[in-house]
């Protein structure tokens, strides 16, 4: 499950752009994107 997940996030953040159309030039969304999943690294270590 780790592996899909960090393939799907992988495949979003490199090529979201491409795939969904967002326009980010100064690179909010993808910064986003980088802090929901590491905050969801976090918070899923906590509650083991």
């Amino acid at each position: 499950m780790l592996g899909l997940a960090l393939m799907m996030f992988i495949a979003v953040f490199a090529f979201g752009g491409q795939m969904i159309g967002w326009t980010d030039p100064e690179g909010h969304i993808q910064l986003a994107l980088f802090m929901a999943f590491l905050f969801g690294i976090v918070c899923g270590y906590r509650v083991r």
